[in-house]
């Protein structure tokens, strides 16, 4: 299991809290504005569209100290107590805010439609300055709905959206008090309470999409947006994996993913991790402010026998390398052979009691394999090595020139010498046609090596290297 996580401790946050905090700040200072003014004013002209819209600002009130009291807390870093951070704290605010504004709505489009039914409620004055503080309303209820909507796309804000949508649904219902009074002023003193009827719709229906959006964060419902930016980063991963189970859920402007991936099993722990490392890069690339965890495991059931018994081989804690297995397919069973590397300071009985436990786990894990063939080799210890000096090794070039060409058609590329207390080493570099197949390139330079040995037997060791040419 690997995982490489961003800690939301360390994310850079006192620009924007502050910023977050000043928009919180603005929304409860004009909302207490529009309350007192609604209020006074439906008081004074009996209007009922008035008294709602003043009480519809009092849910606002309300939320934006729900929001300011939320975007303080949701700005906090995890700690001990609280390891996601306090995003949901907004979603809380959110949730409590749709909720409030649902039954003073629902009070409010009662007492209209009793009136519509009963004909009855005060005559409405409308004066001239009760149209011109309509207007100061509208306009009020306009900036505050730019303001919040634009701090809550640059913070991916919860609570700020749901203000933006509170003083949307504001600026609806104002307009639609202008006109009710409009309508009174003709003589219909009916439209007043069709006008609160339409506020406390656009209220209720506000409310209900907040709700909906806030207990999805708080159950953890995944969205499609980050649903797709997650395939997308996968897709882009050039490694070899499967994907076994994806969760993401988010909490204000964080994200949280969980991945599980499978990997072939003869995959070394290195590489699993590097694999895990580019999983998490890639989904931060396209989700960003996410915390990525990947937990990778082996492909149970899946790849090749060789595979399958290189993991089990190497599950034995003194194998430290194993290479060249082979699989033999005899009537209705497997037979398989290996080599598998120990320290070599281990005796003999050491090393065929590992040979021995080699064999176990591998037919615990492959019970189709019948027999198993294990070849116990040292492992081989770092050796000093130095540059030949001068013309030491020019007869050598010359025979590795040659034979090189014989096999190639053209000279090696790079031939460098070293000597060692096992003899001198010929490391050999040659280029190959690109589209060759792998087991021609190994043979050809198996061959190479061959002749090498054979015609300069003074030799300790000849390693040849091939590239494809051109790269």
């Amino acid at each position: 299991m690997t995982s490489t996580t961003v800690p939301i401790a360390d994310r850079p946050q006192g620009s924007a809290k502050g910023s977050l905090q000043r928009t919180a700040l603005i929304s409860v200072g004009a909302a207490i504005f529009l309350v007192v003014v609604k209020l006074v004013t439906g008081i004074l002209t009996g209007s009922l569209a008035f008294v709602a819209e003043a009480a519809h600002s009092a849910t606002d009130l309300v939320a934006a100290l729900l929001t300011l009291f939320a975007v303080r807390v949701a700005v906090r870093p995890a700690d001990h107590e609280h390891q996601y951070g306090h995003g949901k704290a907004e979603h809380l605010a959110a949730l409590g805010e749709s909720a409030f504004l649902g039954l003073i709505s629902l009070a409010i489009a009662l007492q209209a439609a009793i009136r519509l039914v009963d004909g009855g409620g005060p005559e409405i004055d409308v004066t001239w300055w009760a149209l011109t503080v309509l207007g100061v309303v509208i306009v009020v209820d306009a900036s505050r709905t730019v303001v919040s909507l634009r701090a809550s796309r640059r913070h991916s804000s919860a609570a700020l959206a749901a203000n933006a949508l509170h003083f949307g649904s504001d600026l609806v219902g104002s307009a639609a008090v202008l006109v009710g009074l409009v309508f009174v002023a003709a003589g219909y003193q009916s439209a007043d309470a069709i006008a609160a009827l339409i506020v406390a719709a656009l209220v209720i229906t506000a409310a209900m999409r907040l709700a909906r959006g806030s207990i999805d964060v708080l159950m953890d419902r995944s969205t499609a947006e980050s649903d797709a930016a997650i395939g997308s980063a996968l897709e882009a991963v050039d490694e070899r994996f499967v994907v076994r189970r994806v969760r993401a859920r988010h909490a204000g402007a964080s994200h949280f993913v969980d991945l599980v991936v499978g990997i072939p099993p003869d995959v070394q722990i290195t590489q699993a991790h590097a694999t895990a490392d580019d999983i998490e890069t890639a989904v931060r690339d396209r989700l960003p402010n996410t915390d990525v965890m990947v937990h990778v495991e082996p492909i149970e059931g899946e790849g090749s026998l060789r595979e399958r018994a290189t993991a089990a081989a190497l599950s034995v804690p003194e194998v430290r390398e194993v290479h060249n297995v082979r699989a033999m397919r005899t009537d209705e069973t497997y037979e398989l052979t290996l080599h598998a590397k120990v320290p070599g300071t281990r005796t003999l009985d050491q090393a065929h009691g590992t040979a021995d436990r080699v064999e176990a786990s591998i037919h615990h894990a492959l019970p189709e394999v019948s027999r198993i063939y294990t070849h116990i080799e040292p492992l081989s210890e770092t050796a000093r090595a130095s540059r030949p000096q001068g013309g030491e090794v020019e007869d050598d070039r010359a025979v590795i020139d040659t034979v090189v060409r014989r096999h190639t058609g053209a000279p090696p590329v790079d031939v460098r010498f070293r000597d060692s207390s096992q003899g001198r080493i010929a490391l050999v570099t040659v280029v190959l046609p690109g589209d060759v197949s792998l087991g021609s390139a190994h043979r050809r330079a198996g061959e190479i090596e061959h002749d090498l040995r054979e015609e300069r037997p003074e030799l300790g060791d000849a390693v040849v290297h091939t590239e494809p040419r051109g790269g």
